[in-house]
């Protein structure tokens, strides 16, 4: 499968590059979905209450007979309740535990075979309609760009490494799928909104570079741009959230990494 290189300019040249075998790979969603969820799943930390939460207080119980609640009381309190889970300050009745196991298991052939198809539905423009990008029109996926994208932080000239980045997009025509992402911003429904992750940014492009060289910094302030490198691509950058079609621009140099890599 060979798709056109493009300059920096965002305009197609002759040359073309040869993607890897695994772009033609059957999408096989369920695989995605489960490689993903196992990702997450993976991730979490253990967490739950402290031993001595709602413990710290001196209490006691008069004993039976005295026409009152079982409910230890605080010492010296009034007859104040305290410790038991239906009094102010006491502890919890079911808290989280540490002991609880997140972790879900998925063999190594499926999830190699998930990374696969995720890069495969990135070559279809389906399924990265359905995720609602913003494709021109007559656009070859994936985008293939030369090799300068990889210098475009040491070769900035004084100039703005971010506007250069925005440029090249633009020259893509990818520039209408930041904006769908910056002006898709919005606050999370429920408690999520109270656990540090306020807002919600929908996902945009994603650039695959082939190593860590400081370009990456002229991305990341673009709003649901992710960059990573052809090493560190996974499934979860691929779909986000189990859902196939990221819109992905790989470096040349990236797409002759991932096919060592495969």
């Amino acid at each position: 499968m060979k798709v056109p290189i493009y300059s920096m300019k965002g305009k197609a040249s002759k040359s073309s590059a040869t993607l890897p075998n695994a772009f033609e790979e059957p999408v096989r969603l369920d695989l995605i979905r489960r490689a993903v969820r196992a990702a997450r799943a993976n991730r979490r930390q253990a967490y739950g209450a402290s031993k001595g939460a709602g413990f710290r207080h001196s209490v006691s119980w008069p004993g039976k007979g005295r026409g009152m609640a079982r409910t230890p009381r605080k010492n010296g309190g009034g007859g104040r309740g305290a410790q038991a889970p239906n009094t102010v300050g006491g502890r919890r009745a079911h808290p989280p535990k540490v002991d609880k196991e997140w972790d879900l298991k998925i063999n190594s052939k499926e999830r190699k075979k998930a990374f696969r198809s995720a890069l495969a539905a990135t070559s279809q423009e389906s399924y990265v309609s359905a995720r609602g990008h913003e494709i021109p029109e007559k656009a070859t996926l994936p985008y293939v760009v030369e090799d300068k994208i990889e210098k475009i932080a040491s070769e900035h000239k004084g100039e703005s490494i971010t506007k250069r980045a925005m440029a090249l997009l633009d020259g893509l025509g990818l520039g209408e799928d930041v904006d769908r992402s910056y002006d898709g911003k919005g606050i999370r429904a429920g408690k999520g909104k109270r656990r540090g992750r306020k807002y919600r940014t929908p996902k945009s492009v994603l650039v695959v570079l082939s190593e860590t060289n400081g370009s990456e910094k002229a991305f990341r302030n673009l709003s649901g741009v992710d960059v990573t490198t052809a090493k560190e691509l996974n499934t979860e950058l691929l779909a986000p959230g189990g859902d196939p079609g990221r819109l992905v621009v790989f470096s040349k140099s990236a797409v002759s990494a991932l096919g060592e890599r495969l």
